[in-house]
Order: structure tokens, then sequence, then C-alpha cells
């Protein structure tokens, strides 16, 4: 007997703790792709502290995602400090969206 595929909700918060910075490239335009179809504009990457690869990958990519309006590093207080940075997405549209 085959299962339904189960649709995990998409959360305005991404934990990239269990990724490699080589998945990023795919992992974060899918995931802010499926945000801005759900109508989440401001969403929380949480990439540690660390060594500051990840972080530097994350906010590399980020510079050239042209659906990251802006993003602020650090999060602040309360929201992960140091290990994780807020992002601005734009609206989806479906005409010109990939």
């Amino acid at each position: 007997m085959e299962e339904t595929p189960h649709r995990v909700p998409i959360e305005p918060e991404i934990d990239l703790h269990t990724f490699r910075p080589s998945e990023l490239g795919e992992l974060l335009p899918e995931y802010f792709r499926e945000c801005r179809i759900e109508g989440i504009h401001r969403v929380r990457v949480i990439h540690g502290k660390g060594t500051g690869a990840l972080r530097e990958g994350v906010h590399a990519l980020l510079r050239r995602l042209p659906e990251v309006t802006e993003f602020h590093y650090p999060a602040g207080e309360g929201s992960g400090g140091w290990g994780a940075t807020w992002v601005a997405l734009a609206p989806f549209d479906e005409a010109t969206s990939r």
C-alpha cells in the first residue's frame, strides 16, 4: 500500500546545523521559494556560531539571491544573536519566479 506524501509545513525559520555548506546553494533558494509562496517574507536562518564558515557561506549566497531584499546579522538578543541572521524576502510573483 502506497502512502500519500506528507507535506511538511514551512516555518519562518530554518536551522542549518544538520546541513553541509555545499548543500546551501539548492536548499536556501528552495526554502525561500516555499516561504514566499506561503506568504512568509521574514525568516530566521540559524547557522550557528562555530568557525563562521557556514555563516559566511550563507551571507555570500544571500547577497546573490534576487528574492532576498535585505538581511540583518546578528539576529539580535533572543533571536539567536551571532548564530542567526534575519532575512527579508520579496513577495512571490508567479510570473517572474522560477
